[in-house]
């Protein structure tokens, strides 16, 4: 077992949820060795064509990858082992926390092209590039924001990209709709945490209104300005928010989890072109956390 493979423990645990072998001619006959080149590229971010001989063809490793980023199997097999985690009572859902990230992108990763239809009796358009691939520019160049849901443990619930200058508040909302644990006795996943933890980004009426209609407790700070507004409406503008400090001191855990995402070279850079690709190579991360777990 070389450097970052998986133990034969973790790998005990993720086998049962990976797809079974399909098609003809014995198509997947060795998911381990993949996965562990497909680590490999996560660790060091080196180009998928110098991946060492021992993981196979490096085509295989970037085609499973790159595949089962687009089908939903990376998603599947990360709702698989949180439902193995809440069985077990391994999800701390008493504090979850959300927070964002910003990511440099890598020049060779802002080449992703796309040539329109052609349509009868009219010139083909010219190339242009996609605006769904979570790539935006701003003062810092060519970067990408990754929002992020975590547990107790320093582990990513719920995962979510978007081009860099896109604010936080926005994204409160989706990435919550993202948290869907699934029960093994059967019944609706879980979708709602004890608590929630998150900066004064994330401080909006709109979030707030949504939290309390979900009955999600939560400790958001005010903004200075929402304040002043507030005060300025008089008895219209409504009660002050609550703020619990101790349990505001537990966002730490959510700058861990960023942290241990960030381990990963191809997180903390982005060198996929594709949007989908990226939240593979993001969601590949998150299960290896859970594995580590």
């Amino acid at each position: 077992m070389g450097r970052g493979d998986l133990s034969d423990g973790e790998w005990d645990r993720l086998e049962p949820h990976l797809p079974k072998n399909v098609g003809r001619g014995g198509r997947w006959k060795n998911h381990r060795m993949v996965i562990n080149g497909i680590l490999f590229r996560q660790r060091t971010g080196i180009p998928w064509r110098d991946l060492p001989s021992r993981f196979g063809k490096w085509k295989t490793c970037h085609d499973r990858h790159r595949r089962w980023s687009a089908d939903g199997t990376r998603e599947k097999v990360l709702r698989a082992l949180q439902a193995d985690a809440d069985a077990e009572g391994r999800i701390d859902w008493s504090v979850v926390s959300v927070d964002s990230t910003v990511c440099r992108v890598h020049q060779h990763a802002a080449g992703a092209r796309h040539r329109p239809p052609r349509i009868p009796g009219r010139r083909r358009a010219p190339v242009w590039h996609r605006d769904d691939e979570a790539i935006g520019r701003s003062r810092g160049g060519l970067t990408t924001k990754i929002h992020l849901a975590n547990d107790g443990g320093c582990r990513p619930l719920a995962v979510l990209i978007t081009p860099g200058q896109w604010g936080d508040a926005p994204q409160l909302i989706p990435v919550l709709d993202r948290i869907r644990v699934p029960r093994p006795a059967g019944g609706h996943p879980r979708t709602r945490p004890d608590h929630l933890c998150g900066d004064k980004a994330y401080s909006s009426r709109r979030n707030r209104r949504y939290l309390r209609r979900r009955q999600i407790r939560h400790t958001i700070p005010e903004r200075k300005d929402q304040q002043a507004h507030r005060r300025r409406r008089g008895s219209t503008g409504g009660r002050p928010t609550s703020f619990n400090r101790d349990r505001y001191a537990r966002r730490n855990e959510v700058e861990r989890t960023v942290n241990a995402l960030k381990g990963f070279r191809a997180v903390a850079t982005q060198f996929d072109k594709r949007a989908y690709v990226f939240q593979g190579t993001i969601t590949v991360a998150a299960i290896r956390l859970w594995l580590r777990s």
